[in-house]
């Protein structure tokens, strides 16, 4: 396999981006923060620490990492079906994580759909901790921001 690129995502990728997550089974996009203006917004708000893999031109994995001036949370993980087991997932991650340690972030948090089977094993594999002493609670401001699940074959 050629080398696999890492590399801070750009607003310019987005459509590429969302065509893979688009490729992705069971994942969740919502309507307006997955848009371009809600990702570019995101970008620009968090201009180091989301990345992107690229292999030849193509983009076959992402992260959208960002933080708060605490705590970093990571969104949309994702490798492109026929390219993982190839620890692109991880040196993504490995990224995003140096990255915002660099910018003073000493923790970073996830979340994973309890329905995600292969996601939920390779954060397990990878050495990170599922908590179960908190409780997650969510709160909708806005309610045209729906979340749509990929329901595809992944691709």
């Amino acid at each position: 396999m050629e080398k696999v690129i890492i590399r801070a995502m750009l607003p310019s990728d987005y459509d590429k981006v969302y065509a893979l997550w688009q490729t992705i089974s069971g994942f969740g996009l919502r309507s307006i923060d997955d848009s371009k203006e809600g990702i570019v917004k995101f970008i620009k708000r968090n201009p180091n620490t989301s990345v992107v893999a690229v292999l030849n031109g193509e983009i076959v994995g992402s992260v959208l990492c960002g933080h708060d001036g605490r705590t970093g949370y990571m969104y949309h993980v994702c490798v492109k079906k026929e390219m993982r087991r190839n620890g692109i997932g991880k040196e993504m991650v490995v990224r995003a994580m140096k990255q915002l340690s660099e910018e003073g972030i000493n923790k970073v948090s996830l979340l994973a759909f309890r329905d995600n089977k292969g996601g939920n094993a390779f954060w397990h594999q990878v050495g990170w901790k599922e908590r179960e002493d908190i409780n997650f609670y969510d709160f909708v401001l806005n309610d045209e921001n729906i979340t749509a699940f990929n329901a595809g074959v992944e691709g």
